[in-house]
């Protein structure tokens, strides 16, 4: 199935022709109107979370006005229910179940993007951008997993995947270790308290959650979490040391978004890649106590709120350098939203009447919509067009390509196997659906999913998930198909369509075997 891609982007980019990428000759835009590109990756943000999704109980004033400003996706996914492997395929272009060890990473897990692999960094940086990545990691440092001499730069870093600066959380949160990593090594090193980490046993004399609850003063485990503790909320993962570089959570919003618009700051005269990759509104949820009480939904939806300031703070500081017209702003999160996943913070009890995932059913790592299907806002005043609401079916994984067209980048072959050009449907220039997409559950289940239709494939899994969160799997011994009009996913007509079933499957099988149904 090809899918010819002829689009003009009026006066700021001349044209991209095919689903390919390579860009075509004399189309590289010229450096003065090649735009600005930030990233806001969300985590854990659902479809129903934010006010111009609909959310009821939580006000999200600058995600509304980036909205206004662009393009509102309904229709939009990312490739799976867990933040590892949405990242790992975001960032490359490749599905992460092609590839071992992209399953949820602990906080010393080795790099799982290689120095060797292209990724959407090195695409920028080709082509002249500064590029940075600030926030939530979670793709492994060092060369080999529990490794990492945490007390000195670390021999395999960002700065091996394309990105000239970075200051990152190694994991999540709720993840040890603790602490910044600037550029390759911890920042605000303290030499008087050299750092240890774990996942495998505690170090001897270190207090944990299960043992020691008393010490947790500011947020409780309610199912696992209960191992080292810093700041009063015990983590995944043993830690020893830290010191001075351990991070206070309700300083991390700020800090990243600090880091954040110094980045943009001291790159304003020149073209920029931003990766912002926010902590909200992952476990714990602990933010800073000017965003306390701002919605009915306790931490939870304070966490929301905290995001949307950080939102705002990259606007305004864009708009103050007189940026934001040429700066193409991409908002999205890396998978469905999760109430209850692992504090005690009452997010399930203070819902009050909020979907976290809108109308859609499950939620993160689910093999159903609520796993995948995340909001995503696209705006660019000098490139894309405004006030807009899509439902063209879209997925992360082609960001890659679509932006390489964007800026001119020659991709060498072989990489970003999965990802294809739709930068006319993302800019809003193109009314063009991606034939289907495949989204991955927590447990490798696959489903593909087009337009009217989505089959998810059998196994044997439980229906509920079994450590703690109250979601729906998906599982099902026998295969699923599901008609996308009819939202909740509720009625099963796989015995009664065989031949939708077989096409579907002989998609999922084809993406598989690795061949191109689309037309590179």
């Amino acid at each position: 199935m090809k899918q010819p891609f002829i689009l003009t982007l009026m006066s700021t980019v001349a044209c991209t022709a095919t689903a390919t990428n390579k860009a075509p000759e004399n189309t590289t835009p010229t450096k003065s109107k090649t735009p600005n590109v930030v990233f806001i990756y969300a985590d854990d943000l659902g479809y129903g979370d934010l006010e111009c999704y609909g959310a009821k109980n939580v006000q999200t004033p600058n995600v509304n006005r980036l909205a206004k400003s662009g393009i509102l996706f309904t229709n939009a996914h990312a490739t799976a229910a867990t933040s590892t492997p949405s990242r790992y395929s975001m960032l490359t272009g490749e599905y992460a179940w092609r590839k071992e060890g992209t399953d949820v990473a602990a906080g010393n897990a080795g790099m799982i993007i290689r120095p060797e692999q292209y990724t959407m960094a090195d695409m920028f940086k080709s082509v002249g951008y500064a590029t940075a990545a600030v926030g939530k990691w979670h793709l492994g440092l060092g060369d080999k997993t529990a490794t990492q001499d945490w007390n000195a730069p670390l021999p395999c870093a960002l700065g091996d995947l394309g990105f000239d600066y970075h200051y990152i959380m190694a994991a999540t949160a709720d993840r040890v270790p603790c602490v910044y990593i600037e550029n390759g090594k911890v920042a605000n090193y303290d030499p008087s308290a050299p750092i240890e980490v774990s996942y495998q046993k505690n170090f001897e004399g270190e207090p944990t959650g299960k043992s020691n609850p008393e010490l947790l003063y500011n947020l409780k485990p309610s199912h696992g979490h209960d191992m080292s503790i810093v700041n009063g909320i015990s983590r995944i993962g043993f830690m020893k040391g830290g010191g001075k570089a351990l991070w206070k959570d309700e300083n991390i919003a700020d800090s990243l978004t600090t880091h954040a618009i110094q980045f943009i700051e001291e790159n304003k005269n020149k073209p920029f890649f931003l990766y912002f990759a926010t902590n909200d509104v992952h476990v714990p949820r602990f933010p800073h106590d000017r965003f306390r009480g701002k919605n009915p939904m306790g931490l939870r939806g304070d966490a929301i709120v905290q995001f949307d300031y950080c939102v705002g703070e990259i606007l305004n500081t864009l708009e103050k350098l007189g940026l934001r017209e040429n700066t193409l702003i991409i908002l999205s999160s890396d998978n469905g939203p999760v109430v209850d996943d692992g504090y005690d913070d009452k997010a399930e009890e203070l819902l009050n009447g909020h979907s976290p995932a809108g109308p859609l059913r499950g939620n993160k790592y689910s093999a159903f919509e609520g796993g995948t299907r995340i909001p995503a806002i696209v705006s660019w005043p000098a490139g894309a067009e405004k006030g807009m609401t899509s439902d063209l079916l879209v997925s992360q994984v082609d960001w890659l390509a679509s932006l390489a067209s964007l800026t001119g980048a020659t991709m060498p072959k072989s990489t970003a196997p999965d990802s294809y050009n739709y930068l006319g449907s993302w800019l809003g220039k193109e009314k063009t659906d991606r034939p289907w997409v495949i989204e991955q559950a927590s447990n490798h289940t696959l489903s593909v999913r087009t337009k009217d239709w989505k089959y998810i494939e059998p196994n044997d899994g439980p229906k509920m998930i079994q450590w703690g969160p109250k979601i729906e799997t998906g599982n099902s011994k026998e295969p699923q198909l599901y008609k996308m009009k009819e939202v909740k996913e509720v009625t099963n007509y796989a015995k009664n369509m065989p031949e939708k079933v077989a096409e579907l499957q002989n998609i999922l099988q084809s993406v598989r075997e690795g061949k191109d149904l689309i037309g590179k």
